[in-house]
């Protein structure tokens, strides 16, 4: 179970993040403006700005997976500036998350997960998925939905939450 909600959750979720930029290119092509002007604004002044929460949402998805996995996540060192250089950094990331077979988190619940910005400290990992990695990819992807929602992007619950695993009953 810990291998879906490190990989295949967070995956779907940068699916959705996708389709939030790609609605929000259709509103700033339909109102005459640069798409570019979006990854600027924040919700607040001590908040990071549309380009930074995709950043640390990709940050989130590939370390939380990678450090629960035990191997080393690929570099990302935040220098994007456009539109397509997030949507490229997204798809890397959902790639680099394809990568990961269920096989490498046998142990993920129990491994020692020890985090550059608590030095000194470890936590277990399923403490670690659901203390930290699970709320703290939420909390900027839902930074991002809320800066692109407050501009007058229509978005609503379901773009947020995406396609479920229906069957009939």
């Amino acid at each position: 179970m810990i291998y879906q909600q490190a990989v295949t959750q967070p995956k779907k979720m940068l699916n959705n993040l996708k389709n939030f930029l790609n609605e929000a290119a259709e509103v700033a092509e339909s109102k005459s403006f640069e798409r570019d002007n979006f990854l600027q604004i924040r919700l607040a002044p001590d908040q990071f700005n549309l380009l930074r929460q995709i950043q640390t949402t990709c940050d989130t998805a590939k370390l939380t997976a990678a450090r629960l996995a035990g191997v080393e996540a690929p570099s990302h060192p935040d220098t994007e500036t456009t539109w397509d250089e997030l949507l490229t950094r997204i798809q890397s990331v959902i790639d680099y998350l394809d990568t990961l077979e269920e096989a490498q988190f046998e142990d993920a619940e129990t491994r020692w997960i020890e985090l550059p910005f608590m030095k000194g400290k470890k936590v277990a990992g399923l403490d670690y998925m659901i203390e930290f990695g699970t709320p703290n990819l939420y909390f900027h992807i839902t930074s991002a939905y809320a800066i692109l929602r407050s501009n007058g992007v229509k978005l609503g619950k379901i773009p947020f939450i995406g396609s479920m695993n229906m069957v009939d009953a």
